[in-house]
């Protein structure tokens, strides 16, 4: 997968090099191309922002450099064009795995006040937001974009296991996690994750995911498929 993402800032992206994805970009599992939108302004001073028409506090990002460099990156829109905006639909899981499938996601970071529409309408596919709250830029919901969607990509995690067996993967929140030493300051980890029997762990993880999610989004449990683990009614006996 190819990310290519517009930026005015691009030593944000330098926390891409360290983790897993850097290891992943740099075995080429993973291709994630920084372009820095202002070598694509024709002033002199390489500006990239003006004030808005009708007034108002702050700047906006021009339009010309945003498109030029949009069209030099994809001229031919191969990629799913995505502008990172408050405004945008909510980034969940479920948007996290339909990204996943694309081979290429171009992301445009806006900042000061925002974008001319006019790039939006141009060149954009959809706008995609990470919470209702606002941030000074479009850096930081790029980055939790690529590594949400990147996690998806062949060979960036050790194990196939790491996305099947996570939060939301099924609905619901995590089930809790143990490790050596088996006690620490009187804690003791939960005796059935000592036992071996796989099928009782199984169950155990599902019954904490369900009782944790219950307790801290209540609202994930419409979706969620839980009736294979709930308490089954007594049979009533016709006479």
């Amino acid at each position: 997968m190819q990310f290519d993402i517009l930026t005015i800032f691009p030593e944000y992206f330098d926390v891409l090099k360290v983790s897993l994805l850097g290891k992943a970009i740099s075995e080429g599992k993973l291709c994630v191309n920084i372009v820095d939108i202002r070598n694509y302004s024709q002033d002199k001073h390489k500006k990239t922002d003006d004030t808005p028409y009708g007034g108002g506090a702050g700047m906006v990002m021009t339009v010309d450099p945003i498109v030029r460099a949009i069209e030099s990156v994809d001229p031919s829109h191969e990629a799913r064009r995505i502008y990172l905006s408050p405004r945008g639909a909510t980034l969940n899981q479920s948007k996290v795995e339909k990204l996943a499938k694309e081979e290429r996601i171009l992301l445009l970071c806006g900042d000061y006040e925002g974008i001319d529409e006019r790039v939006i309408d141009l060149c954009i596919d959809e706008e995609i937001s990470i919470g209702d709250y606002v941030l000074t830029g479009g850096e930081l919901p790029a980055l939790v974009l690529v590594n949400s969607v990147a996690r998806y990509v062949d060979g960036v995690l050790g194990s196939a296991e790491s996305t099947s067996e996570e939060s939301f993967s099924d609905g619901l929140l995590e089930y809790p996690q143990y490790t050596r030493p088996e006690i620490y300051r009187g804690l003791r980890v939960p005796e059935v994750l000592l036992g071996g029997n796989h099928h009782d762990i199984c169950r155990w993880r599902k019954e904490k995911a369900i009782e944790i999610t219950m307790q801290r989004r209540p609202d994930l449990m419409a979706k969620a498929d839980i009736a294979p683990y709930m308490p089954k009614k007594p049979k009533k006996h016709r006479k």
